[in-house]
């Protein structure tokens, strides 16, 4: 039955989830720019809430959390039809998600009978649709067409999104039925945002003067704020996606705590140790690449775990927003792969080296996804299709466009400025 308490929660972790993006990731991403692009970046974060929520309610949740194939789901759920089935007499009556999820997204492969109405599952998974294309953003940052990302982020969802979110979270996905775990979208949103990003970054190419001037961020001021509201709200984010106020929301939290913590203390040292100080923007940068690396962890996880995959990936993402980058001399802007596509891989495969099977286990499966050998493969595998998948459909996704309407803005434009180019405003400061 429809459980009030479950309920409840899940309304305040939906909240939490949709404070990531507006305003938590465009403040977050808004500070790090120039001052010239500072309301163009919040621009694009506030505006594509709004598109992608209609996105999801007219065909991204249908195709991602109903039955069709072990590919795609169906169009069962277009414009929501048949959400409010469930309703009689103004009470909630249980209903099955035999192809929405499972205890937490956590792909099992059992449908099961929620204690939440659909209404508040789709709506959380929502919040999820949007950040991740937001996400991408990170990469394009300061000399993307504005028509052209919005179109982009649409084709996205649906091409890109919706059928890596049915693969892992839907009981019909295939890499459900592999066995691939994943407890709130460090493949699904994360990775796959990532490696999106990347390729944005390699079809545009890198910002006019990138590798000769300087590119001082605005206002870290606003990048902290934005670091501390992505913080707050990945509780919501990630036990919100045990689907319940129960014992494995509580760990979820505590999980994500800890991988925070230790991923900022990690990329605050080795920043330290490697250019000699501590940075601002580095331990904010570490903070969220420990946060991205708990969600694919934190439902399976204990606290020492956690603590263990923030160590890891804020070094590793330190790596990815410096090393990796330079070495290969693509201009991802505010680090979306580097921090989220790395922070994704690293808390994806540590899942199968550390998990607790109690945490994740179930009458139908009473050992649940414990450490081995084989699940790392099953991780890696995970890991490989969607970062191929997304790297494959969104580099055409992104030609096609650019063949069409254009991808970059004019060197002119970039020049003066996003806001006024393309929006007519700026900042009086």
């Amino acid at each position: 039955m429809i459980d009030k308490s479950d309920t409840a929660w899940m309304l305040v972790c939906t909240t939490l989830v949709l404070l990531m993006t507006i305003p938590g990731l465009g403040l977050f991403y808004a500070g790090m720019v120039r001052k010239k692009n500072v309301l163009a970046t919040l621009m694009q974060s506030f505006s594509l809430c709004c598109i992608l929520s209609v996105v999801w309610m007219v065909a991204g949740y249908s195709l991602a959390f109903t039955a069709g194939t072990p590919w795609i789901g169906g169009l069962s759920r277009f414009m929501l039809h048949g959400i409010g089935a469930h309703i009689h007499n103004g009470l909630d009556v249980p209903f099955i998600m035999s192809a929405g999820g499972s205890t937490g997204n956590s792909g099992s492969a059992a449908g099961i009978t929620l204690t939440v109405p659909e209404s508040i599952f789709m709506l959380f998974q929502m919040t999820f649709a949007i950040i991740a294309p937001v996400i991408i953003a990170g990469g394009y940052a300061e000399r993307m067409k504005f028509s052209t990302m919005c179109v982009f982020s649409i084709l996205w969802s649906l091409v890109v999104y919706a059928p890596v979110v049915h693969w892992v979270w839907c009981p019909t996905g295939w890499l459900a039925n592999l066995g691939a775990a994943d407890f709130a979208g460090g493949t699904v949103v994360h990775i796959n945002a990532g490696v999106a990003g990347l390729m944005c970054a390699l079809a545009l190419g890198p910002r006019r003067g990138y590798g000769h001037e300087g590119f001082p961020p605005f206002n870290l001021t606003y990048a902290v704020i934005g670091a501390a509201l992505l913080w707050f709200g990945w509780f919501g984010f990630n036990a919100g996606s045990a689907l319940g106020a129960d014992g494995r929301a509580c760990m979820a939290m505590v999980a994500t705590q800890m991988a925070a913590a230790g991923a900022g203390i990690s990329w605050m040292v080795v920043e330290w140790i490697h250019r000699g100080k501590p940075t601002v923007l580095g331990v904010i940068s570490g903070a969220v690449g420990g946060l991205v690396a708990s969600a694919p962890a934190a439902g399976f996880v204990l606290p020492d775990s956690a603590l263990l995959i923030g160590l890891c990936a804020g070094g590793a993402c330190y790596w990815g927003a410096t090393g990796l980058k330079h070495f290969f001399g693509y201009d991802d802007s505010l680090d979306a792969f580097g921090v989220h596509g790395v922070g994704g891989i690293v808390g994806a495969l540590l899942t199968g080296a550390l998990a607790y099977g109690p945490l994740s286990a179930t009458n139908t499966d009473p050992i649940g996804i414990v450490p081995s050998v084989h699940q790392v493969a099953v991780q890696a595998e995970a890991v490989g299709v969607v970062v191929i998948w997304c790297a494959s459909m969104s580099f055409v996704i992104l030609k096609i466009l650019d063949k069409i309407m254009g991808l970059r803005v004019t060197p002119e434009q970039e020049l003066e400025g996003l806001d006024t180019a393309l929006h007519g405003e700026h900042i009086n400061l």
